[in-house]
């Protein structure tokens, strides 16, 4: 199988997956909601990015988990 920098193909996939669902959760559904301190600012660092980020981690935790229970 493929590596890059020491990582299977399928991780790189599971990675990708991760951040397009999670962005797709964050801006598609939620960021309409969320007050304005949660919103991310285009070319800023700030909350609305941190929540991003770890809704796209979480996402990556339930593909993983999911992963272990189908086995």
């Amino acid at each position: 199988m493929a590596k890059f920098l020491g990582t299977g193909l399928r991780r790189w996939l599971e990675y990708l997956a991760a951040i397009l669902i999670g962005n797709a959760i964050y801006f598609l559904s939620l960021s309409a909601h969320l007050p304005a301190d949660l919103r991310h600012q285009t070319y800023k660092i700030d909350l609305g990015m941190a929540l991003d980020f770890v809704i796209c981690v979480a996402v990556y935790g339930l593909i993983r988990l999911g992963e272990r229970v189908s086995r």
